[in-house]
């Protein structure tokens, strides 16, 4: 007969593997960025799938100085800073970290991953800021990762219950 999950132990089962497919489309949708912008850089000529129009297109901002660093490191450390690379390189250490702190049920991990989460989502209002206003564009794989912070983000604090309210008990 199998066995029963409890309603908490059934939450953190949803809770992790939620996180982790939310993780691996982050992860995918990182790639495609970084795939889209050093493939623009070697051929002007190129069109990604993603490049609708005028107005709604991912290279335009994948290779915009926005596109890398955050459009901050050139400025404040030069271009040749170690730190000035593709943001989909930043997304995808991001979502490799919350992949693994999605296998972590302290605490202090599970703050941890709650904040660097809450990060994203600062990181998103200010490039969601940049695409509206700077770039006047709209990039379906921009947005399409704010959608996914915003995700995870929801599903941390969700888990941050989880473990908070198991700790509390178990004092």
């Amino acid at each position: 007969m199998p066995s029963r999950r409890s309603p908490r132990s059934l939450a953190s089962f949803v809770q992790v593997y939620s996180g982790f497919l939310l993780c691996i489309i982050g992860i995918v949708l990182s790639l495609y960025a970084f795939h889209v912008e050093t493939k623009k850089e070697t051929d002007q000529e190129y069109t990604a799938l993603c490049d609708i129009s005028d107005r709604i297109s991912c290279s335009k901002v994948f290779t915009s100085k926005y596109g890398r660093g955050f459009g901050l490191v050139t400025p404040i450390l030069g271009e040749q800073s170690f730190l000035n690379v593709p943001n989909s390189i930043y997304g995808l250490i991001f979502y490799s970290l919350q992949m693994y702190l999605c296998t972590v049920h302290t605490k202090n991990g599970t703050l941890f991953q709650l904040l660097t989460s809450v990060i994203s989502l600062g990181g998103c209002a200010y490039l969601a800021f940049i695409l509206y206003f700077v770039l006047e564009d709209a990039c379906i794989v921009c947005i399409s990762t704010y959608i996914v912070n915003i995700l995870l983000f929801l599903i941390n604090v969700w888990k941050w219950s989880l473990v908070s309210g198991a700790k509390r008990k178990s004092d």
